[in-house]
């Protein structure tokens, strides 16, 4: 702990501001979604537990805007899907992995009364692809490409899930796209609304894999999650990365603290509690940060 404080102190130095806390800037998500959860979580254990530290969520469109913060020195963690890998719009090097922390689900959800019931109908119909910015959208875009959906095969909107939940439950849109770890809150809230109806997309993982790499996975989703029938679908992994220039002392004390703290973390969504130090070195593409990949060694994982 004192390497942590002295490391510090010489970041703090380094900013000409000597007595004033070190930041950390978490890049999230949207409130109703996974990311946003699990920073506040992170932050709050971060602020209690790290002398000298004050960390804070920032709510993003996600993923790939994540990339771009982290990237840009915006952001000092963030969390991305893996398929918006290798960062984009950012040095090289300029973004490092802590953790592969779980798997995204994507969720293509609709009114269990409307006519949606395959990805082939989403033809001509209005659809919310996910915000710009989001790995939602970069995820549903390929899906849509090699289902052969995409350009104008559908009406494309680009909306947050926040603004999708509202346009489909006002009947603007027929459908939306949602990536995110089980369960998705907005989703579970909406099923207690409104008969809702999951599309299975777990034929067209393989596409993916062939058309955009290994990165996809199919993934269940059960009727214990929402209430709905049980589907397959498309995932692929999570990652919480850093900036690449931050004291090794501080991110080992992330890491630790982001292992260590699993159950407080899964308290506050059960995606979290799904890490663990064996599988949280599973970054490919993206290399740990030193101070990450000292940690693991040390745990032995």
């Amino acid at each position: 702990m004192m390497l942590l404080v002295s490391a510090l102190a010489g970041l703090a130095a380094c900013r000409d501001k000597p007595t004033e806390p070190v930041l950390i800037r978490i890049a999230t998500g949207s409130p109703t979604a996974v990311y946003h959860a699990f920073g506040q979580s992170l932050a709050a254990i971060l602020n209690r537990e790290l002398p000298g530290v004050q960390a804070s969520v920032v709510v993003t469109a996600a993923s790939a805007q994540n990339v771009r913060l982290v990237g840009s020195g915006e952001a000092e963690l963030g969390f991305t899907q893996a398929d918006v890998l290798p960062p984009r719009n950012s040095k090289p090097g300029a973004v490092l992995a802590v953790a592969r922390v779980y798997d995204d689900l994507l969720h293509l959800v609709t009114t269990a009364g409307g006519p949606v019931r395959t990805l082939a109908d989403l033809r001509g119909r209005r659809v919310s692809v996910g915000a710009d910015g989001s790995g939602t959208e970069i995820t549903a875009t390929r899906l849509l490409e090699v289902a052969q959906l995409g350009g104008d095969q559908v009406d494309q909107e680009h909306l947050g899930l926040d603004g999708s939940l509202a346009a489909l439950r006002a009947g603007r849109i027929d459908a939306f796209f949602f990536s995110g770890g089980l369960p998705v809150r907005g989703v579970a809230e909406l099923a207690d609304s409104t008969a809702i109806r999951l599309i299975d997309l777990g034929e067209w993982t393989e596409p993916l894999r062939h058309g955009y790499g290994q990165v996809y996975v199919t993934r269940d989703i059960p009727r214990s999650v929402y209430g709905t029938d049980p589907v397959s679908t498309v995932a692929n992994p999570n990652y919480l990365i850093v900036r690449a220039d931050l004291p090794e002392p501080l991110v080992r004390e992330v890491t630790r603290l982001l292992m260590e703290r699993r159950e407080e973390l899964a308290a506050t969504h059960p995606a979290a509690g799904r890490m663990s130090p064996r599988s949280a070195i599973a970054t490919t593409p993206l290399p740990l940060h030193p101070g990450a990949a000292a940690w693991y060694r040390s745990a032995k994982p």
